[in-house]
C-alpha cells in the first residue's frame, strides 16, 4: 500500500467536485467549511471547473477529470477534499491517469459516491484514500466536533486510532437549508452482531456505489480484508440483497471482518433487523461484525482509511495504520 504523507500547518488542500457540483452548496456552508480548514492551519484552493453544473447536477467528465488531475499534479496541493457525493463518480474511472496519482499520492477525502474513485485508486495502484467528510460536511454548524476531531487525527498524525462512538447523532436530511433546525439522537454505541477479532485491509463504502465495481478491474481484493459497508436510504431488504450479492463475489472468501455504518432513521433498520439478516447467511456466521459505527450518511462521522489496516474486536474498532 502507498500511504500519502500526512499534512502539516501551512499545507494547501484542494476542493474538487467529481460528482455533484459546487453550485448546490450554500454560501454559509462554503464559508464555515473553509474557515474550519483554515483554523487547522491549512490553505484552501478550489478546482477551476467545480462550479459547472448541468442537467445531472454535475459537470462534463472532461471537466471533472481535469480538476482531479490538476489537484494531483500540483506540487503545492497536499490533500484533496471532494465537495459532495452524487451518482456518477464511476463515469471517471476509465479516464483517470492512475500513474499520475501513483507518482503524486495525496490524501483523497470524501464518502458516499466518492467510494467509486477511492476503491478504484486502491485497486489499480494501491494508494490509500480516506472515507470521511466532504468539504460540504465541514460546513455543518452544529454537531461537527466529533468529525473534526477524527479528521485532524487522520490528516496530521500517523498514530494508531482507537475509534469511540459519538455521543449523539443526527440525520436531518436538509440541515444545509436551515442550520438552526437540527435534531440529535442519543447514541447507544457500536452493536456487536458477531463476536470475534480480525485484522485486515479496509475496503468498501456506500453499498450501492461499491456494488457498481463488482466484476470490474476497480475492486480491491487483497487477502485479509475488513469490509466496511453503509447504505444511503434503503431498507432491510436492500441491505440483505446487497450483502447476498457481496457474498457471491469471488473475493469474499478473503473477508475477515465486517463493519456496518449507522443507518438513517428513515431506513428503519434496527439492530434486530441486522442480526436477523446475518443469521440468514451461513457464510457470515464466523466473521466478527460490528454495526452502528459512525460513518456514512448520519452525522457526525469518523474517518476510515480505505487501504489502511484496521482491527475489529468484540465491539471495538481500531485504525492501526493510516
Amino acid at each position: 500500500m502507498i500511504f500519502p504523507q500526512k499534512l502539516k500547518v501551512g499545507d494547501e488542500v484542494r476542493i474538487i467536485a467529481p460528482a455533484f457540483s459546487y453550485q448546490i452548496i450554500g454560501e454559509d456552508v462554503r464559508q464555515i467549511a473553509t474557515e474550519r480548514l483554515e483554523q487547522m492551519g491549512l490553505k484552501v484552493s478550489f478546482g477551476k471547473n467545480l462550479g459547472i453544473i448541468d442537467s445531472f447536477v454535475s459537470s462534463p467528465i472532461d471537466a471533472r477529470i481535469e480538476d482531479l488531475h490538476d489537484a494531483y499534479a500540483d506540487k503545492n496541493v497536499k490533500a484533496i477534499f471532494t465537495v459532495i457525493g452524487g451518482f456518477n463518480s464511476n463515469q471517471l474511472l476509465d479516464s483517470i491517469d492512475y500513474e499520475l496519482i501513483k507518482q503524486n499520492p495525496k490524501m483523497l477525502i470524501g464518502y458516499s459516491d466518492i467510494a467509486a474513485l477511492q476503491n478504484a485508486i486502491l485497486a489499480k495502484i494501491g494508494v490509500v484514500s480516506y472515507y470521511g467528510p466532504h468539504f460540504s460536511s465541514l460546513g455543518m454548524k452544529y454537531g461537527a466536533d466529533y468529525t473534526l476531531d477524527y479528521l485532524k487525527r487522520i490528516l496530521f498524525d500517523d498514530s494508531e486510532i482507537p475509534l469511540q462512538p459519538c455521543q449523539e447523532w443526527s440525520d436531518d436530511p436538509e440541515w444545509f437549508m436551515n442550520q438552526e433546525d437540527r435534531h440529535f439522537n442519543k447514541n447507544d454505541g457500536f452493536w456487536v452482531i458477531n463476536s470475534g477479532s480480525a485484522t485486515g485491509t479496509l475496503i468498501g463504502g456506500e453499498m450501492t456505489t461499491f456494488q457498481l465495481l463488482y466484476g470490474t478491474q476497480y475492486i480491491p481484493t487483497d487477502n485479509d480484508l475488513i469490509l466496511a459497508l453503509e447504505i444511503e436510504g434503503g431498507n432491510k431488504h436492500i441491505l440483505d440483497r446487497i450483502l447476498q450479492s457481496t457474498i457471491h463475489q469471488p473475493w469474499f472468501k478473503n473477508v475477515r471482518g465486517l463493519i456496518i455504518g449507522r443507518t438513517e432513521g428513515k431506513s428503519e433498520i434496527s439492530k434486530d433487523n441486522i442480526v436477523s439478516i446475518f443469521n440468514i447467511h451461513p457464510e457470515l456466521k464466523n466473521i466478527p461484525v460490528i454495526a452502528n459505527v459512525d460513518f456514512g450518511h448520519t452525522y457526525p462521522m469518523t474517518v476510515l482509511p480505505l487501504g489502511g489496516t484496521v482491527n475489529v474486536s468484540d465491539g471495538s474498532l481500531t485504525v492501526i495504520k493510516h
